[in-house]
């Protein structure tokens, strides 16, 4: 008998005492959930062989081609002929085309099947065949229906809905196939975080939620009382995380941040999720080199485990494929001279002209297929529909970019050194490079107290963002840290902070003080940019935002 997890082998019939390298304890408990396993294997085998249907995923159905099984979810879709009824059920693991014919059936099963509505739930036992044309792959062949709940009235119907309808019902909107696709990918997401950090040596810690300071030393702060004090909301577990990897080394935490920043743009969440490392004796290059290898570890990792999803969502592959390091480097110096240039310019201007001629060609089709609308047959307006929605929705992008392109073209041309890049900044920048890109050595008075100054020019910080291409902007901010107790005594003065609530983070920089560095990876930012939607509250299960506390 093999422990599958633990790698021991147990031969039973030897007379000479098996030897573990696992505790006593630790064994016993494997040993008995391997016997449960091989248990519930070999009773599921004897059912198939009797054909009994046993339960079973839809993700799993191709292991049970030509066998009876049984699934367990609900309602997508449903249609019907005279004697058909094609039921499209989903279980959190994928779709299957479910089909009843009435003379296979009894009278109960079919008059079940007739009543069954969108997001219903119920159990359906058939037998399963494999069919490529066919949602998932596989369809089952329907014998018999048991009903949970027969739902009425499912809110969230196939027709368009607002925005603010579906935000409204997000804890059902996370059914559909889109918002199921984002949330799987983000899934892939943060495994393969979590797997990167874990192979490289890193462990995982935590910090806390409240706290006493600001790390980014700035007012955009949750606070609340804590019994007779005052805490904040935490809007970083980095200062935490450098304590920790003074004593671990490599350290990264994973958590959520909170910041009461009144911003409604399409990048901002007052609650979000960040992975954030901190490693000893990393000075910036190393730093830089890790969060690029990091990223295209996880693009390459959701391109391998999730196509069907970004196949859904009609993400680009092409442009995700790209994400190779090393990434392309510019200084921010660097950075303001291309904005500056006659070369973004004339990028600018060619995107201009390139909107344009693309929305009249949009709506000369747009009103060809609306004339052609009113004598169409039902399969052509369906077409003509689809087609219509997506007109809509690119020219909506069009004129959004119409209305940006000359605020965009203002605000390169005549940023100057020493200011912030805004979105668009980096929107720009990114177009010139055809994947991420990372922006290192910002002035040092945009960038936070705890950076490291650069040894050769004091006005330089030694920061680096990493600007997602398409438009994304920066999803990676981090840098070297101050170790020098006397300076970052004296930042800490400049910026107004309170010493006291800063006295343990001193700590660190009196006893065995050393270089490091470390950076936080939006996690939110990072899904909407790699699954190639629009807005960040679609990234998060439930979005807390300007206005958004429900549900």
């Amino acid at each position: 008998m093999c422990n599958s997890q633990a790698g021991v082998w147990v031969n039973t019939q030897s007379e000479t005492p098996a030897k573990f390298s696992l505790d006593r304890n630790k064994f016993c408990c494997n040993f008995g959930a391997n016997l449960r396993s091989i248990a519930s294997y070999f009773l599921k085998v004897n059912h198939q062989h009797e054909g009994i249907a046993f339960m079973v995923y839809i993700n799993e159905l191709a292991n049970h081609v030509d066998q009876q099984a049984e699934l367990k979810g609900w309602v997508y879709n449903t249609r019907s002929s005279k004697k058909l009824i094609f039921l499209v059920i989903r279980d959190g693991t994928g779709l299957c085309q479910c089909i009843v014919n009435k003379d296979d059936v009894s009278d109960e099963v079919w008059e079940k099947a007739s009543e069954l509505t969108q997001e219903s739930s119920v159990s359906i036992t058939g037998n399963v065949t494999a069919d490529e044309r066919s949602v998932g792959g596989h369809e089952l062949h329907v014998s018999d229906i048991s009903v949970f709940q027969v739902a009425d009235g499912y809110p969230i119907t196939p027709k368009e809905h607002g925005i603010e309808f579906l935000m409204e019902n997000r804890h059902l909107w996370l059914r559909s196939r889109r918002q199921w696709a984002i949330m799987r990918v983000r899934n892939e997401i943060i495994f393969s975080l979590h797997e990167f950090f874990q192979n490289k040596g890193f462990i995982q810690m935590d910090a806390p939620v409240f706290t006493g300071n600001a790390a980014e030393g700035t007012t955009t702060l949750f606070s609340t009382e804590y019994f007779e004090d005052q805490a904040y909301l935490t809007q970083s577990g980095q200062l935490y995380g450098e304590a920790m990897a003074m004593a671990h080394g490599k350290i990264y935490t994973f958590g959520p941040t909170f910041r009461a920043e009144k911003s409604k743009t399409r990048r901002h969440l007052t609650e979000f999720w960040m992975i954030e490392p901190e490693m000893a004796f990393y000075d910036l290059d190393m730093n830089m080199e890790l969060a690029e290898e990091m990223l295209a570890y996880v693009v390459q990792r959701v391109l391998k485990n999730c196509s069907e999803e970004l196949d859904i969502l009609e993400r680009n592959k092409e442009v995700l494929e790209k994400v190779q390091a090393p990434f392309p480097r510019l200084t921010y110096t660097e950075a303001i001279e291309l904005l500056n240039s006659d070369k973004t310019r004339q990028m600018l201007d060619e995107m201009e002209a390139s909107r344009k001629s693309e929305q009249e060609k949009l709506l000369e089709e747009k009103e060809k297929l609306e004339k052609e609308y009113g004598q169409a047959k039902k399969g052509r307006k369906v077409q003509i529909d689809k087609r219509l929605r997506e007109i809509n929705m690119r020219t909506d992008d069009i004129e959004e970019d119409l209305r940006n392109i000359p605020h965009w073209r203002e605000k390169a041309l005549n940023i100057k050194w020493g200011e912030d890049f805004g979105g668009s900044d980096e929107t720009i920048l990114t177009m010139h490079f055809d994947r991420p890109i990372m922006v290192h050595g910002y002035p040092a008075e945009v960038k936070a107290f705890y950076m490291k100054r650069d040894a050769q020019d004091e006005k330089v910080a030694l920061g680096v963002d990493v600007l997602a291409p398409e438009g994304y902007g920066e999803i990676v901010g981090g840098g070297q840290r101050e170790d020098d107790p006397d300076i970052l005594r004296k930042r800490i003065q400049e910026h107004d902070l309170p010493e006291d609530a800063f006295r343990w983070y001193m700590d660190l920089r009196k006893f065995g003080s050393v270089p490091h560095s470390g950076f936080g990876l939006g996690l939110e930012r990072a899904v909407c940019w790699i699954c190639g939607i629009k807005h960040v509250r679609e990234a998060i299960p439930f979005p807390r935002m300007m206005g958004r506390l429900y549900p």
